[in-house]
């Protein structure tokens, strides 16, 4: 499904962490839900997803749902 950016911030906490907020516009309704929009918010620590929230299927998982820990890639970015 064709997705329309509509959001993709980044804002460090410090050298060690930061929130993601990433948010697309389907064209639309996203499969068991009664919106328009895929979402993900993780906060991350020393390379580690200590949190994220999201709504992508997958692995049996209901939308929306929270995301075990995770290792994360870091990539700087050009905000931080």
């Amino acid at each position: 499904m064709k997705a329309e950016p509509v959001m993709d911030e980044r804002y460090a906490f410090d050298e060690r962490s930061f929130a993601e907020l990433v948010i697309w516009r389907l064209r639309g309704l996203l499969p068991g839900s009664e919106h328009a929009f895929k979402y993900r918010l993780a906060f991350v620590a020393d390379e580690v997803c200590v949190l994220r929230y999201d709504n992508e299927a997958g692995q049996g998982q209901s939308s929306p749902h929270r995301r075990k820990p995770e290792r994360y890639v870091f990539t700087p970015s050009i905000n931080c």
